[in-house]
């Protein structure tokens, strides 16, 4: 089993919830990795469940259905617990980017784990400020 813990972002769930058995669903289903999300990651999945459907080859029963199977195999975080020069640290890494992903920044620097988000942007944003802790899958499961 792999110990690396790996902080899921807003946009990952977004796409394994479009489809049945979609290949980022398969990856979040491996129980030989263990996958965090932040709270507010949920909260942005309920926030945006008509979006999603709207844009979903499942109908709304079908997406719920693949939510509530893919949080039972995720670990939700509190971000209230992570420590203020954490936080900080990902103020730093994130600026000039996008402030609705600070909460996964800081928790992958908390649990000393690796990102894993389909966010371009966001991902060269970080690069250029020195954070290289991506979670990339392995091609063959993409």
């Amino acid at each position: 089993m792999d110990s690396t813990k790996i902080v899921v972002d807003t946009n990952i769930l977004f796409s394994a919830l479009l489809r049945d058995n979609t290949a980022y669903s398969r990856i979040l289903l491996d129980t030989a990795r263990t996958f965090w999300v932040c709270e507010s990651t949920i909260i942005e999945l309920f926030k945006h469940k008509e979006r999603i459907v709207q844009h979903s080859k499942l109908d709304e029963d079908g997406v719920i259905r693949v939510l509530y199977i893919l949080l039972r195999n995720l670990h939700i975080y509190k971000e209230a617990l992570i420590d203020a020069e954490i936080r900080q640290q990902a103020l730093v890494l994130y600026r000039d980017i996008d402030p609705m992903d600070a909460p996964q920044v800081a928790l992958t620097l908390h649990l000393d784990g690796l990102l894993w988000t389909g966010d371009k942007r966001l991902r060269r944003g970080l690069a250029e400020n020195g954070f290289t802790a991506f979670f990339v899958p392995p091609d063959d499961l993409l």
